[in-house]
């Protein structure tokens, strides 16, 4: 194996300040003082922790190397996959399913992002390390927290800090690797019984990198998230906290005619929670947020443009958008019935400018183009709750409102038909599941779920053109609706834990986007609605062989097909196999994953959604990574890796093809993914 100087480097300095950050650390306990096994592996793939739920912590040494943003985290979790553009802010897919049928929140709030072809999803703003928790619900199988969620819900929580006596709690990271690859990650809390302030924040950077040919892929990106809170607890079951929060961010892509010049990130937010109430009132909760995020794209900060493209002079789009919102719910519990009911409101506004030259958007006005406005209401019973066997069930009623604010369409600024209209939708979702425990380590569940969902931005304001028929994407494309069917079976015991869920959905009225050649203009995008089935499974298992020894492995596969032209559904992810072997002592671990996956010959070329579409039939690959991770003390461990060890040059199914502008053919050829890569990281928790 080799490593290239930079990396090499890198690494060098990375020990330096290990070493340094060892002498200035308190350390606790030394390992020889208080031998035991790890607490976990470097996490290569995850399992539920109940019936479709998967529950995390984002903190946890993964591999491949350790997550520069939310979609990447998610890869370790079976169903999941991302539509890859290059080094960072992949797209996160579910099951095949994109956008926002997948309900993506921190701390119970919306950001969603501003790029009419989602170069900053909602994903891009997250940094996982900064969080405690990430709860991932698959399927329509939860109403509570929002409107949409056909294919699931993804969370990351930060936990409320509790104090008996005044104290700190710090956590902090330490991460270098190939290609400049460095992370530095801290969280720190300082609090006593009567209240806390928590500060966090990390900094990411990568340089370029290269593939397993030795191509160089345009790929670097630096970005930082930095959050503030201050909690008053008057008591054991009371918190009203406040918070804030900034960020920004650059990131360069192989497969985009523009970069990200700046992801700037505003957050605010309160929460209150009351536990404990009298009676059968158990909980109360309310929370409020508000979110900007301000993106700018050109072609010149982190390129130079290309004289033969559609946009051969330096040009620049900053883009707005603010969301903000609130949620009231309750809990009430009588004996083995439990009750959960509330409200939520969400209200977002787009606008734009651009301007051709160097800067030059600077001195153009701010225009409106898009009002959303969502009202929702919702109910989750559970029956036998404690019991061996549970129902849950759920609705939920939400009217959502759409306005069009654009005085002019397209790049030739045509007059648009749709201005000044809005659209109102009463939609409607619910679901029902029954779990039983077969036996103690055996658990089953069975689930229907419908969910209506009003289209995005995305979806009705990025298209060129809408369904035959109608003036345009805004006016002709109907409300998504998804009907699906959640089966599975979970066992765990001492020495085997294993699981395995499948799902079967017909999904009416599904939003495709068919592209099309507009010539010099590049490629025309249409929205219409098509009838679809989805099906597929995921399953897992992790065997202890001996005292210190773990076998395991997932395997995750997605179906689709557009019924209503005969054909298969486009942008869906390949059979996927994970193996890992690993070993757990006292003060060491190591481990070794092999990812397989297989080619995807069931395609819809032409077609897609609104970041990109099928390029034809994809191979398959596999890639070995192997990893090590040593306790200095309870306090202090040092993790290390190296992905795709055979240097193999490969690329994923869900991709962009890559741009002119980095000599990338006219014919759509998928990015490759990285190669070689090395990392060690260091984390701290005192």
């Amino acid at each position: 194996m080799t490593v290239s100087s930079r990396s090499a480097g890198a690494l060098t300095r990375l020990s330096v300040s290990l070493s340094l950050a060892v002498a200035a650390l308190p350390l606790p306990a030394a390992a020889s003082e208080s031998p035991r096994t790890l607490d976990t592996l470097v996490v290569t793939a995850s399992a539920p922790s109940s019936p479709l739920y998967w529950i995390t912590d984002p903190r946890l040494p993964r591999q491949p190397v350790p997550a520069s943003d939310g979609a990447d985290y998610l890869k370790t979790v079976p169903g999941f996959s991302t539509l890859r553009n290059g080094g960072t802010n992949g797209d996160p897919v579910l099951r095949g399913m994109f956008g926002s049928r997948l309900n993506v929140l921190s701390n119970d709030g919306n950001l969603i992002g501003a790029c009419p072809s989602r170069m900053d999803n909602p994903l891009s703003y997250i940094a996982p390390e900064t969080y405690d928790r990430l709860i991932i619900i698959k399927g329509p199988q939860s109403v509570r927290w929002g409107a949409g969620a056909s294919a699931g819900t993804v969370r990351f929580e930060r936990d409320t800090p509790r104090f008996d006596a005044p104290g700190i709690d710090l956590n902090a990271s330490a991460l270098a690797g190939s290609r400049n690859r460095n992370d530095q990650m801290l969280d720190l809390t300082v609090g006593a019984a009567q209240g806390y302030v928590r500060i966090n924040g990390n900094r990411s950077e990568s340089d370029d990198y290269t593939d397993g040919n030795g191509r160089l892929v345009p790929s670097k990106w630096r970005k930082w998230n930095s959050d503030a809170a201050v909690g008053w607890t008057p008591d054991a079951d009371t918190v009203l906290e406040l918070s804030a929060g900034t960020g920004d961010a650059i990131a360069r892509y192989a497969g985009r005619g523009m970069d990200g010049a700046a992801f700037k990130r505003t957050s605010y937010a309160a929460r209150f929670e009351k536990d404990n109430l009298p009676g059968a009132w158990d909980t109360l909760q309310a929370n409020v947020y508000y979110n900007d995020a301000d993106h700018l794209m050109d072609n010149y900060t982190l390129r130079t443009p290309n004289p033969h493209s559609s946009m051969p002079m330096p040009m620049a789009a900053n883009v707005d958008r603010r969301t903000s919102g609130g949620r009231v719910a309750s809990e009430w519990r009588w004996q083995n019935v439990a009750v959960v009911a509330g409200v939520d409101r969400q209200d977002s506004r787009h606008r734009s400018r651009s301007g051709m030259g160097r800067n030059t958007y600077r001195q153009q006005p701010w225009r409106a183009d898009a009002r959303f406005e969502n009202r929702g209401a919702f109910t989750e019973v559970t029956l036998g709750e404690g019991g061996a066997q549970r129902w849950i069930g759920g609705l939920r009623v939400d009217r959502a409102k759409v306005e069009d604010r654009r005085a002019t369409t397209g790049m030739m600024n045509m007059p648009n038909p749709s201005a000044g209209q809005v659209r109102r939708e009463n939609l409607g979702s619910g679901f029902l599941r029954v779990e039983r425990d077969f036996a103690p380590a055996l658990t089953g569940y069975a689930g229907i779920g419908r969910s209506e969902r009003m289209p995005d931005y995305w979806e009705l304001f990025s298209p060129d053109m809408g369904p035959m028929g109608a003036v345009n994407a805004f006016a002709g494309v109907r409300p998504e609706k998804t009907t699906q069917l959640d089966l599975g079976l979970q066992y765990r015991s001492e020495g085997l834990d294993a699981w395995v869920s499948a799902y079967a959905g017909r999904l009416q009225d599904y939003i495709l986007f068919d592209y099309h050649s507009g010539g010099m203009m590049g490629s025309m995008t249409r929205a219409a609605n098509v009838d679809a089935r989805i099906a597929g499974a995921e399953a897992g298992a992790d065997l202890r062989l001996a005292a210190h020894w773990k076998l395991g492995g997932t395997l995750a596969y997605a179906w689709g097909e557009n019924r209503s032209d005969g054909r298969a559904l486009p942008q869906m992810p390949p059979l996927e196999a994970r193996v890992n072997a690993g070993y757990e002592g006292e003060r060491w671990s190591a481990g070794a994953l092999l990812r397989a996956v297989t080619r995807q010959d069931r395609v819809a070329p032409g077609q897609g959604n609104v970041v990109a579409r099928d390029l034809g039939q994809s191979a398959g690959f596999a890639t070995l990574a192997l990893n090590a991770r040593y306790r200095i003390s309870d306090a202090l461990r040092l993790s290390a890796g190296i992905d795709n060890l055979f240097d193999r040059a490969y690329a994923e199914h869900l991709n962009l093809a890559g741009s002119a502008d980095f000599g990338f053919p006219a014919d759509p050829v998928r990015i490759n993914e990285p190669g070689r890569n090395v990392w060690l990281k260091l984390d701290y928790r005192y």
